[in-house]
């Protein structure tokens, strides 16, 4: 496999770097926090203009026809910035949707509309009680003449509130667990019937709830084969994953940095505690992790793209499994090394510390993804 980024991924990097550091400080993201807005129209407006938002889409769609890798790069600096744009819900999960499973008509109208900033869009797919269960779907949606009429309830929306239309799973046929007889469909978030509950969540970013009711639709805004949505689902999901995979890459290295930074100017007894032997095998700990994360963060990035189901999914479960693994390793010893002051608003490392345990939460956490990891291989001796 190969670690390195081309030479335009490696401008594109630096680039981006340029912007969280000079652009996207610390007190702007605490200041678009407060807002309650979830989104930043002049950051936003930024991305865009960088060509960010239409990275992955085709050029036929004022995309760059850009991969996961691409969007693994953009990743590991919004983690690094821990920058709350709804670049996850809006550019990976939901313009992935649509780049992959919608038809023609669909893709010329809403992926322009995403790569220049002026459409943001969320997908509403987990339920209460389906826990990391991807089938699981109660929400209706029934045949009405030329129409649908949606009814259920969807929770934890990345960014539903922000957004100007929703991409909603729908069962149209069979059980509530059976991955068949599931489509998506594409509402609009002030249509009559919708109610949404916007709110923040702890590390600052922002989530919904959201309710239908007859809600009505047109059979033109059913996005791919009607009760053949899931495997659309579980490869947008992946995609997500791998994203959220090079996230926390980039806030376990800005964990690295903010902290190496603390104990070499905290002293105690007049010596800077960064002089502490058992500090710095610690520091050593925290990189080690960082690294070995940002190799499984290459291996998710590099299959998340892949047709092929079976190794795809194996592949991204492991990274999930090791990355978050490793969040919550660089994570906690971050905390601990800034000692109480690791734990207060004011330090960057607090921040850091709750973004990387919400990723490792987000889409399967460790323990979970492990389990993935543990039965495909069962499965296999069997």
């Amino acid at each position: 496999m190969n670690f390195e980024l081309t030479e335009e991924q490696q401008m594109l990097n630096d680039s981006l770097r340029r912007f969280v550091t000079n652009e996207y400080g610390f007190e702007k993201r605490g200041e678009i926090i407060k807002s309650g807005q979830g989104t930043d129209p002049a950051t936003w407006s930024a991305l865009a203009e960088m060509g960010l938002l239409g990275f992955t889409f085709p050029e036929d769609y004022d995309g760059l026809g850009g991969n996961a890798i691409d969007t693994m790069v953009v990743m590991e600096n919004v983690g690094r910035g821990l920058v709350v744009e709804p670049y996850l819900a809006t550019v990976v999960l939901a313009g992935g949707l649509i780049r992959d499973a919608g038809n023609d008509a669909q893709k010329a109208d809403i992926l322009p509309g995403i790569a220049n900033g002026e459409r943001l869009l969320a997908l509403a797919h987990s339920e209460p009680g389906a826990r990391y269960n991807l089938s699981y779907v109660q929400t209706t949606a029934r045949k009405d003449g030329d129409h649908f009429l949606i009814s259920g309830q969807k929770t934890a929306v990345l960014h539903g509130g922000q957004a100007n239309q929703l991409i909603v799973s729908a069962r149209t046929s069979g059980g509530v667990n059976d991955e068949s007889g599931l489509s998506l469909f594409l509402v609009d978030r002030d249509a009559n019937g919708v109610k949404v509950d916007d709110f923040a969540t702890h590390d600052g970013h922002r989530t919904a709830d959201i309710s239908f009711s007859n809600v009505t639709v047109s059979a033109d805004n059913l996005i791919g084969t009607l009760d053949e949505a899931y495997p659309a689902i579980e490869k947008a999901v992946d995609l997500g994953i791998a994203a959220l995979c090079a996230e926390a890459v980039g806030a376990m290295e800005a964990m690295n940095t903010t902290t190496l930074d603390y104990i070499k100017t905290r002293k105690q007894f007049s010596v800077a505690i960064g002089k502490f032997q058992t500090l710095q095998h610690r520091m050593a700990d925290m990189f080690i992790h960082t690294e070995q994360a940002k190799s499984m963060a290459i291996l998710a990035a590099s299959e998340a793209d892949s047709n092929d189901r079976a190794s795809r999914r194996k592949a991204i479960s492991t990274a999930k499994t090791l990355v978050g693994q490793a969040a919550r390793y660089v994570g906690q010893e971050g905390v601990q090394l800034h000692g109480g002051m690791g734990v207060t608003d004011e330090m960057f490392a607090a921040h850091l510390f709750k973004r990387l345990t919400l990723i490792n939460l987000l889409f399967g956490d460790a323990d979970h993804h492990l389990a993935q990891v543990s039965d495909g291989l069962l499965a296999k001796t069997a």
